[in-house]
């Protein structure tokens, strides 16, 4: 259970980082419809690593009530749903890749919520 805090820690912190530090880049380099400004890939990268700290807690501090793998089970499942029902439904005039990283993304998120609650 601990490595699989480890792992969604460090992903999370990562895309959280590149979100908020470069976001144009981040967003084009990963396919996906550009932004009028940084503002709100911003704030997701925020959320990320706030994420990410929750995780850092629960993990690192014994007897802590951070995130937990409850809450990163409804997280990574509700993230996987929404990200496959945009790739399916092309939001925001994706580009190929745009839809090839959403599609990735949404399985990666639901098998990794699958490991998860095989270990909860």
């Amino acid at each position: 259970m601990d490595q699989l805090l480890w792992i969604e820690t460090l992903l999370k912190l990562a895309g959280g980082s590149a979100l908020v530090l470069f976001p144009s880049v981040t967003i084009a380099v990963l396919g996906l419809p550009p932004s009028a400004n940084g503002f709100w890939p911003r704030m997701l990268g925020v959320v990320l690593i706030g994420l990410a700290a929750a995780l850092y807690i629960e993990g690192a501090w014994s007897g802590s009530r951070g995130l937990g793998l409850g809450g990163l089970i409804a997280i990574n499942v509700l993230s996987a749903v929404v990200l496959a029902t945009a790739a399916f439904f092309g939001g925001g005039s994706l580009s190929r890749r745009g839809a090839i990283t959403l599609w990735t993304l949404a399985v990666l998120l639901f098998v990794l919520a699958l490991f998860e609650i095989a270990h909860a």
